[in-house]
C-alpha cells in the first residue's frame, strides 16, 4: 500500500499538535507541583 506525500504531511503535522499539547500539559503539572513543594515548604518553615 502505498501513502502520498500528502498524507504524510498530514500526519506529521498532526503528530506536531499532538507532542505539544503533551508537552503544555507535563509543564502545567509540573509547574503545579513546584507551587505545592514550595507552598508546603514554606508553611514548615514557618513553624520550624
Amino acid at each position: 500500500m502505498k501513502i502520498n506525500k500528502e498524507e504524510q504531511l498530514n500526519k506529521d503535522t498532526d503528530n506536531e499538535a499532538s507532542l505539544s499539547g503533551t508537552l503544555f500539559s507535563v509543564g502545567m503539572v509540573a509547574a503545579v507541583i513546584v507551587v505545592m513543594w514550595a507552598a508546603v515548604f514554606w508553611l514548615y518553615m514557618e513553624r520550624v
